[in-house]
């Protein structure tokens, strides 16, 4: 991003990534060109998204560009969430503290077990006949 001026950082959750540009202003937050509202229409996706603002009392400070691909709209939400927290830690180390408390700096590993060969699944087999 050409001439920005402000704070970056990524999320990750799943396949999905995250890409956070918060700067200075009034609260303002688009998500692939969009309101995030647009995007996210589950109550409990914004909030989760709104969580590192709300408990570092920052929810009308900072403006947030974000460019969220891969992965559904749980896992993209739970990445801009940590994106959010990064960045927020970028801006002012004393807000680690707070984050870490709230388990909001940790990136969930958890990914989808592949498909393996000569199986239906990642664990499920083909049914087995005796006869």
């Amino acid at each position: 991003m050409e001439g920005f001026n402000g704070w970056y950082a990524t999320g990750r959750r799943k396949t999905s990534v995250a890409r956070v540009f918060m700067k200075k202003g009034r609260g303002k937050i688009i998500v692939n060109d969009k309101d995030y509202k647009e995007v996210f229409g589950r109550f409990d996706q914004r909030e989760n998204i709104l969580s590192p603002l709300k408990i570092t009392n920052s929810e009308t400070s900072f403006d947030l560009l974000i460019n969220v691909s891969g992965g559904g709209l749980t896992g993209q939400a739970d990445a801009i969430k940590l994106g959010i927290a990064r960045a927020l830690v970028e801006y002012n180390e004393k807000f680690k503290e707070i984050l870490k408390k709230y388990n909001l700096l940790t990136r969930d590993p958890r990914m989808t077990e592949r498909k393996k060969p000569g199986q239906r699944g990642a664990r499920a087999r083909f049914q087995f006949s005796k006869r």
